[in-house]
C-alpha cells in the first residue's frame, strides 16, 4: 500500500511546477532534533515549569536567565545536519518543481540544504537581536554568553523566534497564505496540525492533490486526496 501511495506521489510532483511543502517538527527528528508532542518530545520531560511556560514571551520578560538555561540546553543542537528530506525538497526547488517551503521549526536547516524560498512561521534561532538597538548576534554568541545574552549597548538580547504569547510575522503569514493558495499540489509533512495559527494556513489551499504525510493521526486526514502514514523519510528516499 505504502509503494503505490509513493508511487502516486512521484507522479503528482512529476506533472507539476507549483509543489508547495508545509512542515513540521516531524521534519527535522530525523536529523536528531526531537519534537514537542512525541512520547519523546520536550513536552514529556520534566522541568520545574512546563516548556510551554518557559517558552512563553511573559516567561522571557520575567524569568531571562531561566528562559536561556532551558533554551540553550533543549532548543539549540550542535552537530546536526539536513536528513533527505532537506535534501530531496531542495533537489525539487532547484529543478523548478517546488516554490516554497512553509515550515514550523527554527532549526535552519532547509536552508542549510539548499532551499532558497523558506517562510520560517515561527522565526530561527540562527537570527538574534537586542531588544534595545537591534543589533544582530550569531548564534554562536548565545551560545558562548555565560549569563544573559547581552549587546554591547547593554540590551538583553532576544532570539527571533516566535514565543507563545506573541503573533506571528504578518508578512511570513501572507506570503505563506499566497504560496499554499496558488499551490497545483501541497505536500504536508511532519506535523500534528494541532498548532495554530499555523497550521490553518492549509486552509487556503484551492486544489486536490493535498498530500499529507505523518506517522500519527492529524485532524485533517479526512481532508487529505492523498493521506501516507509513514515517516517522511521513509517517503522521501523514494522520491
Amino acid at each position: 500500500m505504502l509503494t503505490k501511495k509513493v508511487l502516486k506521489l512521484k507522479q503528482w510532483i512529476s506533472e507539476s511546477d507549483n509543489i508547495v511543502f508545509f512542515g513540521g517538527a516531524g521534519v527535522s527528528t530525523e536529523s536528531g532534533i526531537p519534537d514537542f508532542r512525541s512520547a519523546d518530545g520536550l513536552y514529556y520531560l520534566k522541568y520545574e515549569y512546563p516548556p510551554e511556560t518557559i517558552l512563553s514571551h511573559s516567561f522571557f520578560m520575567k524569568n531571562t536567565r531561566e528562559f536561556y538555561n532551558f533554551y540553550k540546553d533543549k532548543m539549540i543542537y550542535d552537530n546536526v545536519k539536513p536528513n533527505i528530506t532537506h535534501l530531496r525538497l531542495a533537489d525539487l526547488e532547484e529543478k523548478g518543481r517546488l516554490k516554497a517551503v512553509i515550515t514550523q521549526n527554527i532549526d535552519g536547516l532547509h536552508q542549510e540544504a539548499g532551499s532558497k524560498n523558506v517562510l520560517e512561521l515561527h522565526g530561527s534561532i540562527l537570527r538574534n537581536y537586542c531588544m534595545d538597538c537591534s543589533q544582530f548576534y550569531s548564534i554562536a554568541y548565545i551560545q558562548e554568553a555565560k549569563e544573559i545574552p547581552r549587546c554591547k549597548c547593554g540590551g538583553i538580547i532576544k532570539p527571533d523566534v516566535v514565543l507563545y504569547e506573541e503573533a506571528l510575522d504578518d508578512n511570513t503569514v501572507t506570503k505563506a497564505i499566497q504560496s499554499i493558495s496558488s499551490a497545483d499540489v501541497l505536500i504536508i509533512g511532519g506535523t500534528s496540525l494541532s498548532v495554530y495559527p499555523a497550521s490553518g494556513l492549509i486552509r487556503y489551499y484551492k486544489g486536490n492533490k493535498m498530500v499529507l504525510i505523518n506517522k500519527s493521526v492529524t485532524p485533517y486526514d479526512g481532508e487529505a486526496d492523498l493521506l501516507i502514514q509513514a515517516g517522511l523519510g521513509e517517503v522521501f528516499k523514494d522520491i
